[in-house]
């Protein structure tokens, strides 16, 4: 049976301009740039922002962002807007993260309410044996700015737990892009414990700090406040991005045949509706299939602890050189060169 293809896209409205992006042009113009100037391109003015009622789409959103980055020429733009995202003030999911209990839960709650407190980027928390892992996927076709998306990200959950926990957690992060010049900011805002040209865009630590009690919390305040949220996220359109649904199709349906007609066919859309969705979001139905492949495989190979033959089993790849050559088009190594700790 067709199901439909749920999710906000690059052009959904929704997004409180009173919140996120107004932290944004208050960094830009606390620094003496004009907000017309943050706003070029948008079709948004500050009083919009100033209302308190306007809803703008991640294109916009993502717009500001790349006139604030550019304007301020600032190699700390990023962390410092990372610093003051979490908890936020987004009412009733705010305080779910502000009353919790330890990072368990912190972490659930964020990636089960990430359309309002993180709309743009999206975590996804994994869990081995001995390790936790959050990891962030684009989730509307972030282009330039998703390396300031991931730093702004990474920065907001490493403050906001030092902050709810009372101490540093022993966070270890790894990066998909090259080590920038501006190194410095990392170690200041994020320490040294930092990978470069990695498979993910992620934050590890011991599993064990995962369910250590934080002091500063109610258990009936969050659990006020985790009905608000229920409500708040009931009242979106959306609960996801359009990229994170059908990511979420292909991860639970990787071990069958997939292919663009076929999936389209499941949306109940023609192949050329779903190949101009795509399209818009900056990528195609080989790329996201890949990927999806990439994070199965990394998953087995370093959480399951899976052999060669086993992870190309479960992926129905019959020829292991196969495998071994779309493995390494995934992920530019071979399976036998992954770095420790991918996953």
């Amino acid at each position: 049976m067709a199901i439909k293809l749920k999710g906000y896209e690059r052009d959904s409205s929704f997004i409180a301009a009173r919140h996120q992006p107004a932290i944004l042009l208050d960094l830009g113009m606390s620094r003496g740039i004009d907000s017309h100037l943050l706003l070029r391109g948008t079709q948004l003015f500050l009083d919009d922002i100033l209302s308190g009622h306007k809803q703008i789409s991640p294109a916009q959103f993502l717009a500001i962002m790349a006139n604030v980055h550019k304007r301020l020429d600032a190699d700390d733009t990023s962390f410092l807007y990372g610093q003051r995202l979490l908890p936020g003030h987004l009412g009733d999911v705010s305080q779910a993260l502000h009353h919790a209990g330890n990072l368990r839960q912190a972490l659930q709650h964020l990636c089960a309410c990430h359309a309002l407190l993180s709309p743009l980027l999206t975590p996804r928390l994994v869990e081995s044996r001995t390790h936790a892992f959050v990891y962030w996927q684009d989730s509307c076709g972030a282009g330039s700015m998703r390396t300031f998306l991931v730093e702004a990200g990474v920065t907001a959950v490493a403050a906001m737990t030092r902050w709810l926990s009372g101490e540093r957690l022993p966070w270890r992060f790894s990066f998909m892009h090259a080590r920038p010049s501006y190194i410095e900011q990392y170690w200041v805002h994020l320490g040294e414990d930092l990978a470069f040209g990695q498979q993910l865009d992620m934050m590890v630590l011991p599993r064990a700090w995962l369910d250590r009690p934080w002091q500063n919390t109610s258990a009936i305040g969050l659990q006020t406040a985790l009905a608000g949220s229920r409500a708040q996220m009931d009242a979106l359109e959306w609960q996801e991005s359009f990229l994170d649904t059908l990511y979420n199709h292909l991860r639970r349906h990787i071990r069958q045949p997939l292919h663009l007609d076929g999936v389209a066919e499941a949306f109940d859309m023609s192949p050329a509706s779903l190949k101009r969705k795509l399209q818009k979001h900056d990528t195609h139905f080989q790329e996201q299939l890949d990927l999806a492949r990439k994070h199965v495989a990394l998953y087995l190979y370093q959480v399951e602890g899976c052999s060669n033959q086993e992870v190309a089993h479960y992926l129905r790849f019959n020829d292991i050189n196969n495998f071994r050559r779309s493995f390494k088009r995934w992920t530019g190594c071979a399976p036998g060169h992954l770095q420790p700790a991918c996953f």
